[in-house]
């Protein structure tokens, strides 16, 4: 089991994630963000949004703002004190709990709507992850899950040079690296263990959702080009993100999105 070690690298990171998170909050990548997402939600008031792998609280803040009923969830304390930090006078609107989100502590059909990004490849068991994102999710609830191929180059030759490119062009650019500013040999490490890093995405995770759901899923590889910023895509172009979004239904049938 290697979540103790997957929490302590991520309570070391807490504060310097957390200034990422403010960054996006103060230049507009939140109306970015917030309009992507948006355009996946079922009209109406009063949504209730599940927040899975909050971090220092970027979903769970753009959400609140924006009215919906947030309730944010992280395994790692650390994250969890910044995300009410970062919320100011909104954590009071926004439900923050620590918990494992491949163990969700929820009943079934409680909410709307279950959101993530960046969390499915650090996890252990991402299809038992899956499988309770869908569980607690209402008829005909929305699941969006915004994630990479992040490490992929530690397994392939090809992708490792596509890496590499990635870091000369960030340096060219004079831009910050958002590998190399991290503790890289520590995040490697639980790279190579968990079972994403070697997973060719977002084929498995159709597959996966598609026997949770018991229907169709869909899977949108251009997000990336929407949500980056400039940063962004010099930082990533080797591992693009995706967006795989659910419908649950009634019938236990998945839906298009």
């Amino acid at each position: 089991m290697i979540l103790p070690k997957i929490e302590h690298y991520w309570t070391g990171r807490a504060k310097g994630y957390s200034e990422v998170n403010r960054h996006e909050l103060a230049t507009g990548q939140d109306r970015v963000w917030l309009r992507e997402i948006r355009r996946h939600l079922p009209a109406g008031e009063g949504l209730k949004i599940l927040d899975v792998g909050t971090g220092p609280g970027f979903f769970a803040i753009l959400l609140a703002r924006a009215g919906y009923e947030v309730t944010a969830v992280d395994y790692t304390e650390a994250m969890l004190r910044e995300a009410e930090k970062n919320a100011g006078a909104l954590a009071e609107r926004i439900r923050f709990r620590r918990m494992d989100a491949q163990r969700l502590d929820f009943p079934d059909g409680t909410f709307d709507a279950v959101i993530s990004r960046n969390l499915t490849w650090n996890l252990e068991c991402p299809k038992e992850a899956y499988a309770e994102w869908m569980r607690v999710l209402k008829d005909g609830g929305q699941l969006l899950n915004f994630d990479a191929n992040w490490y992929h180059h530690l397994f392939d030759q090809e992708k490792r040079r596509e890496y590499e490119a990635d870091r000369e062009r960030v340096q060219s650019l004079e831009l910050d690296d958002h590998y190399t500013c991290t503790d890289i040999d520590a995040m490697e490490e639980i790279a190579r263990q968990v079972p994403m890093s070697r997973t060719m995405r977002p084929a498995w995770d159709l597959e996966v959702l598609k026997a949770c759901s018991g229907g169709q899923v869909r899977a949108d590889e251009q997000v990336w080009e929407r949500v980056w910023d400039q940063t962004e895509k010099a930082n990533y172009a080797s591992t693009p993100m995706f967006l795989v979004s659910a419908v649950k239904s009634a019938a236990g049938e998945g839906l298009v999105s």
